[in-house]
């Protein structure tokens, strides 16, 4: 399984390791993913999702209802 978060499809990026003399070798910047349970009241059920953290945060604010529905709205999350 991929590392993307499935809400906001964030996923690992490239870039430079820099050390102290300036050598400059590429890594990667790994996404912080969580595999969390959530209830979703509207239908009654609990869903897991593999999110990131910064994802958790939105859920926080907006609820888990409306980032489903981004998700679901913007193709990240399949119907």
């Amino acid at each position: 399984m991929s590392r993307i978060c499935q809400l906001t499809g964030k996923k690992a990026m490239g870039g430079n390791k820099v050390s102290f003399s300036n050598a400059k070798s590429k890594r990667q910047f790994k996404v912080n993913l969580k595999r969390k349970r959530f209830f979703i009241p509207e239908t009654g059920e609990w869903v897991t999702l593999r999110v990131s953290t910064s994802a958790l945060k939105n859920i926080n604010k907006k609820g888990i209802s409306a980032c489903i529905k981004e998700a679901k709205a913007s193709g990240i999350l399949a119907a």
